[in-house]
């Protein structure tokens, strides 16, 4: 007997800022005093994980308990109309798997979807790992190593996403169309990647939006995927119920 149809459609997510409204890291250590030292986070490179690294090793040395980080995830504000993505997205899980590619933490991450009902709508989570110590000290690490020069050192976006797509090709899954939705600089680099059939669903007026932008405007035709700017998640769930009817 065959086995169930593979999805139609994959559907990469970012996190920060994406689907939730804030960058999860600010959250975190927002109303807390912090050294000078750690007050102002570096620019570019390599160098903001390794900060967050040192961030939160300085909040566990300060008391500051795992149920307390996890309660400041939670309650970070979901995006305009994500609540409403979701919903969608859970009434058609055999035509769309879900991934998350983001710069923040997996413990951060998986506290806010679980509490968000929607952890279960996700095939895999990919983030900088993060742990608690013998102490009870939340422990950061880089997601991984590459070569990309337009990425940060810890993780480079366009690297996993064609791993994943390598991964499930050799598992005999091919996808019509892979529809990417993020807000940063480190998610032009994957949506660069993208095929004309494919989707980009930047959010209006944030960085990965006006590069986008820049892009089509110094090299037309070469970024290839079409592209749907959202300040509500509710217009990328209006897409995509357009994209069913179509059934294509």
């Amino acid at each position: 007997m065959a086995g169930p149809r593979p999805p139609r459609f994959l559907l990469v997510f970012d996190f920060d800022e994406t689907i939730v409204d804030e960058n999860s890291d600010d959250s975190v250590v927002r109303g807390r005093a912090l050294p000078e030292p750690l007050r102002q986070s570096p620019q570019g490179g390599g160098g903001y994980n390794e900060h967050m690294r040192r961030v939160l090793a300085f909040l566990g040395e300060q008391g500051v308990r795992p149920a307390e980080l996890r309660a400041a995830y939670e309650n970070i504000p979901l995006a305009p109309g994500m609540a409403e993505l979701f919903q969608l997205l859970s009434k058609h899980q055999e035509l769309f798997e879900l991934v998350l590619i983001s710069d923040a933490n997996t413990f951060g991450i998986e506290a806010k979807l679980r509490a968000a009902g929607a952890r279960s709508l996700f095939r895999k989570v990919f983030s900088n790992p993060a742990s608690l110590d013998r102490r009870g000290v939340l422990t950061l690490g880089p997601y991984h190593s590459h070569k990309c020069l337009r990425c940060p050192a810890n993780m480079c976006k366009a690297k996993i996403l064609a791993e994943y797509l390598a991964e499930r090709a050799r598992e005999d899954v091919e996808f019509q169309r892979v529809l990417y939705v993020g807000d940063g600089a480190n998610d032009f680099c994957p949506a660069g990647t993208l095929r004309a059939a494919d989707v980009a669903f930047p959010r209006k007026g944030y960085p990965m939006h006006r590069l986008i932008q820049e892009s089509q405007e110094k090299q037309p035709g070469a970024f290839q995927a079409a592209v749907v700017p959202w300040e509500s998640a509710v217009e990328v769930a209006r897409y995509l119920q357009e994209l069913l009817r179509k059934k294509c």
